[in-house]
């Protein structure tokens, strides 16, 4: 215990460690987002009102007040996009997947998802060079299952040729997203939500707008082929990472999948 004008124990310091970890952490939810303009007129509002409170100021001071009280219930009105990013954030990066409550009802302990990286990383390389537009969504812990019945259930294993095919211009599943359950393409042709973010660069198609609200709202790692440059880019907990080559797209899906090697 340390005495100087204050008194301060270590658990007011891993108080204080943690409240600033939330912070910033939600600050990079809300960072280029209209959020986070609606964050800093809600700061001022608060910090009017302790001045107004400071200086004594009854009438203003109970109007503002008011406010004040029901502060809790707006913000979740508000921000209620960035609370559920927040907890997604909270229950899947920093969880680990065999503590989900998911494996307390389950006797399968291996529930790690396993993903071919070669077979997708071969057609996102065949695609780039053929400037074939493609949309992929690998699940992890979100099953993604509300999002493959907007589609057609699949349910086939992972190979280049069908990814390929699937993609190809003239197939009927070639327009919306393919969903990878566990190294099966579960669904083609699967309806993405888009970013509502307003500083998303308009230069970026519907394709990249539906990568990054995909992520936005579950923990999903989607790939995109651009149709007009061939670039391969990945979107991940709604952070856009363009330019991607072949190899580095194989490392990105070796460390955040498991990896299932088929012999070809």
């Amino acid at each position: 215990m340390i005495s100087l004008f204050i008194t301060l124990r270590f658990l007011d310091v891993i108080d204080i460690l943690l409240v600033a970890f939330l912070m910033y952490q939600f600050y990079m939810l809300i960072r280029g987002t209209v959020a986070m303009n609606i964050f800093v007129a809600i700061f001022s509002f608060y910090l009017l009102w302790l001045i107004v409170k400071a200086l004594n100021m009854q009438l203003l001071g109970n109007i503002l007040g008011q406010f004040i009280g029901v502060g809790i219930i707006a913000l979740i009105i508000v921000f209620q996009q960035e609370i559920r990013r927040f907890l997604l954030l909270i229950g899947t990066r920093y969880m680990s997947r065999k503590f989900s409550i998911e494996n307390l009802f389950s006797y399968n302990l291996n529930v790690s998802p396993r993903v071919d990286v070669k077979a997708i990383v071969t057609a996102c390389d065949n695609m780039s060079k053929t400037k074939t537009g493609a949309l992929i969504v690998i699940a992890r812990v979100s099953t993604l299952q509300l999002f493959a019945e907007t589609g057609v259930i699949i349910n086939a294993n992972t190979t280049p040729s069908l990814i390929e095919n699937i993609f190809f211009k003239n197939s009927p599943l070639h327009d919306g997203a393919i969903i990878i359950i566990n190294d099966k393409i579960y669904a083609a042709r699967c309806i993405l939500p888009v970013t509502e973010n307003p500083n998303f660069p308009t230069a970026y198609g519907m394709r990249h707008r539906a990568a990054v609200g995909m992520t936005e709202n579950n923990d999903s790692l989607v790939i995109v082929v651009s149709e007009e440059t061939g670039e391969i880019s990945i979107a991940e907990y709604g952070r856009l990472q363009e330019n991607i080559s072949p190899k580095e797209l194989g490392a990105r899906l070796e460390n955040s999948v498991s990896t299932v090697n088929y012999a070809r």
